[in-house]
């Protein structure tokens, strides 16, 4: 078993604290904020809803978990403007990291967190669940066949859902010397993992992005992106776009667009509740027979055997479960980092583009930052 501790008491750490639970190979032992009553009741709260045999101790500070001799591996889902400090801190204490995302500020952090975690043998993943579902092997081999779909050109992606008002006066994520990134951390992160994924971790050449509406929060000395978009350009004529946005209905979908048909896939990030996770591989066709004509779909729906959330076989139980089996096996995966820093320069790029009003960076002279 390994033993987690968790650096913070942020919500997402609450289905985090049940996914280890159903992981299967770990166990929360203790949990850390910068207000011991905090993690009093944090602790309490959710052994409730899922309770581990023994109670995990709640810590009054973060450094206590860090010091901690029986924590092996920490969950870190403290705010990107104070995360670089308590990886660099997990890692030189020999504790295995699971990083919120965006992993840092810039791609100069990241690398910085990374050579840390290097240097003390210590594992370092980002936490993107998708990428631990069942759905993606068996999206890869439709990719594959290029009888499905043919060759590829497109990506299109978007992850959005509307904050209420109380959003904008105290959430994190639109402070920027919290959240700088804000919803393209946030949110784009997903969309730019995701075009990473279908194009095997090939990096584009260049990248422009639109910061479309912002927000400046009145404890900030910046504003924050709340809507932006981006288009990215891969060698061989592959182009991907994504939207991503604090201010639209929930929307998290991907189309991957072939020379014969499209993918589409309606949840990517979330699913949506059920015991199956499922996408559609659509192949039109078009008929004119003299003055009519008819419009065939041409639709087959595909998936996998996966419950949805809360969990066993949920991609975030398996993603604990991996990282786990990882660690306990003593075989540290070099591509989790490696992802993570393609996903953070593709990110900044596309940011910096954004400041200089959408103008074309070359991914080439982004990687050196």
């Amino acid at each position: 078993m390994l033993r987690w501790g968790i650096l913070g008491t942020a919500q997402i750490a609450r289905k985090n604290w049940k996914a280890i639970l159903n992981s299967g190979n770990g166990v929360v032992v203790a949990v850390a904020s910068r207000n011991g009553e905090r993690s009093r009741q944090f602790v309490e709260e959710c052994q409730l809803q899922a309770p581990f045999e023994v109670p995990p101790r709640p810590l009054a500070t973060y450094q206590q978990l860090i010091a901690a001799p029986d924590v092996d591996a920490v969950y870190v889902p403290l705010p990107t403007g104070i995360r670089k400090e308590w990886v660099q801190r997990a890692a030189e204490a020999g504790k295995h990291v699971v990083c919120e995302k965006p992993c840092a500020l810039t791609v100069a952090d990241l690398k910085e967190m990374m050579e840390t975690c290097n240097r003390n043998r210590v594992q370092f993943m980002d936490g993107v669940m998708f990428m631990h579902s069942a759905r993606l092997p068996r999206m890869r081999a439709v990719l594959q066949d290029r009888v499905a779909l043919g060759q590829l050109k497109r990506i299109t992606s978007t992850f959005a859902f509307e904050v209420p008002d109380a959003f904008f006066a105290s959430n994190v994520r639109v402070q920027s010397d919290l959240e700088p990134h804000g919803c393209l951390g946030d949110l784009g992160w997903y969309c730019i993992r995701f075009a990473l994924w279908v194009m095997d971790w090939q990096l584009p050449l260049r990248v422009s992005g639109k910061m479309l509406s912002e927000f400046k929060h009145s404890h900030s000395k910046a504003p924050v992106p709340t809507e932006f978009s981006g288009e990215l350009f891969f060698e061989g004529g592959v182009s991907s776009s994504f939207y991503c946005s604090f201010l639209t209905g929930i929307e998290q979908w991907v189309i991957v667009t072939g020379t014969h048909g499209h993918l589409h896939i309606r949840d990517f990030v979330l699913p949506f509740s059920g015991n199956e996770l499922g996408f559609e591989v659509n192949k039109p066709n078009y008929q004119m027979r003299g003055s009519d004509f008819e419009m065939l779909p041409h639709t087959s729906a595909l998936g996998v055997k996966e419950h949805s959330h809360s969990h066993p076989s949920a991609q975030e139980s398996n993603l604990f479960r991996n990282f786990a089996d990882k660690v306990l096996s003593d075989k540290l995966d070099e591509s989790w980092p490696d992802i993570a820093l393609k996903t953070q320069i593709v990110m900044q790029a596309c940011r910096e583009s954004s400041v200089a009003q959408g103008r074309l960076v070359d991914i080439g002279t982004a990687r050196l930052k």
